[in-house]
């Protein structure tokens, strides 16, 4: 069977997931039609947490997905859900006293947590762009653009360059501005820029402002020319004001997203010489993140060489990750090997990470082949927008009317 046929036939079958198992989850699973918005937590055994905290990634990921496939697929309960995250967002995440979003709400949707994560507010924007982008909503567009000019003003660093981690609800100096308990203590880090780049690309795609267009340049320059390690094709993650990290840590998801998420920020700005300076790189991180490919398709989740210790479990959204970096890689590149690697990582995901049961994906398969229930089904960090979007990222790309690349 020709590559493009299997293609067809992946993104068939992707499609077919999405509207029966990914999105009606959210739907019909997490919805609090009590206390408004999302509920904040549903286990790996499947038990509803009514009263959870309430997180913004989640509300913001919950806006994103939602708005995409409305955005492609025109189905009305589509637009129903991204609009109720819409106004979560607005009506309770937002802080109209300091402006930013909280990080978390209680389960009433009251305030929680009001410290001012930057990569919150980075998808706040993704989310409201996205928004704007399906509907042409001019509220959407006019909070996204409100938070990119409050992240201008109160993270970024005119003097060293980057942005900072994080600061107090009222914008002052913060101890802790760990985004998670596993995550060092450092001001910058790359997992904030990646999602600040993120957001900034699909904002320009609907406001074509030249600060922002300056500030997604600098972004791309931020990642190809510091946080790249040239020598090894990986990301540096944690760095202190100067730009100096002495971490030696390896995210192969991260590389492998960053790859395509540089590519389509460049692409994006549609500039013919940076595009002549990003796509070598492109390759090259791809390349460094197939260190973390497994014989079955998969790719592990990180290793910390100071320690010579390797986390080999697979979680859900490396593997989304690792299809969508490789499907770029033929898109744009022609690089059927690299396709070959998103399909076997596909049969992966529907072998051992879509559960068929109970709707949506396992957080993860462990080392030894289990999978993982521990951890959650849908929670703080477990959103729709990761397995979503590779299942829209193919559905966008691989068009069936023209049976062609796009």
């Amino acid at each position: 069977m020709a590559v493009l046929d299997i293609i067809m036939r992946m993104r068939q079958e992707m499609e077919e997931e999405l509207v029966s198992n990914i999105l009606p989850f959210w739907i019909n699973r997490m919805t609090d039609e009590v206390n408004g918005g999302f509920y904040g937590r549903i286990t790996g055994r499947e038990e509803v947490k009514p009263e959870a905290e309430k997180g913004a990634i989640l509300n913001a990921r919950i806006l994103w997905t939602f708005s995409a496939a409305y955005r492609l697929l025109k189905r009305p309960e589509y637009l129903e859900t991204a609009t109720r995250a819409k106004r979560t967002l607005i009506d309770r995440f937002y802080d109209n006293e300091f402006g930013g979003v909280y990080w978390s709400l209680d389960y009433k949707g009251n305030p929680l947590d009001t410290k001012k994560q930057i990569y919150a507010l980075g998808f706040a924007i993704y989310g409201l762009s996205e928004y704007a982008r399906a509907t042409g909503d001019d509220e959407a567009l006019a909070y996204a653009i409100r938070l990119f000019e409050t992240i201008e003003e109160h993270s970024f660093d005119p003097v060293k360059n980057g942005y900072c981690e994080a600061l107090t609800r009222e914008w002052g100096e913060i101890a802790d501005m760990r985004l998670s308990a596993k995550d060092e203590n450092e001001r910058k880090t790359m997992n904030t820029h990646l999602h600040i780049l993120e957001p900034y690309t699909n904002l320009f795609r609907v406001w074509k402002d030249t600060r922002l267009e300056r500030q997604l340049r600098n972004l791309i320059g931020l990642f190809t020319e510091w946080i790249l390690n040239i020598k090894t094709g990986h990301l540096e993650l944690f760095f202190n004001d100067d730009w100096v990290s002495k971490y030696r840590i390896v995210s192969y998801g991260h590389d492998i997203e960053a790859s395509w998420l540089i590519h389509e920020a460049a692409l994006v700005l549609g500039d013919k010489d940076l595009l002549e300076k990003v796509e070598p790189l492109v390759e090259y991180i791809a390349a460094a993140a197939d260190e973390g490919l497994t014989p079955d398709g998969s790719m592990i989740y990180e290793t910390f060489l100071d320690k010579g210790k390797t986390d080999t479990d697979r979680h859900w959204w490396v593997q989304a990750e690792n299809v969508v970096g490789h499907a770029n890689l033929y898109q744009h590149f022609d690089d059927e090997v690299a396709m070959q690697k998103a399909l076997r990582c596909w049969d992966f995901i529907k072998q051992h990470l879509v559960d068929y049961k109970y709707g949506e994906w396992h957080w993860s398969v462990r080392a030894d082949g289990t999978v993982n229930t521990d951890d959650d089904k849908a929670g703080f960090w477990k959103c729709p927008y990761h397995n979503g979007r590779m299942y829209m990222e193919i559905m966008d790309c691989f068009l069936p009317e023209t049976h062609k690349k796009q």
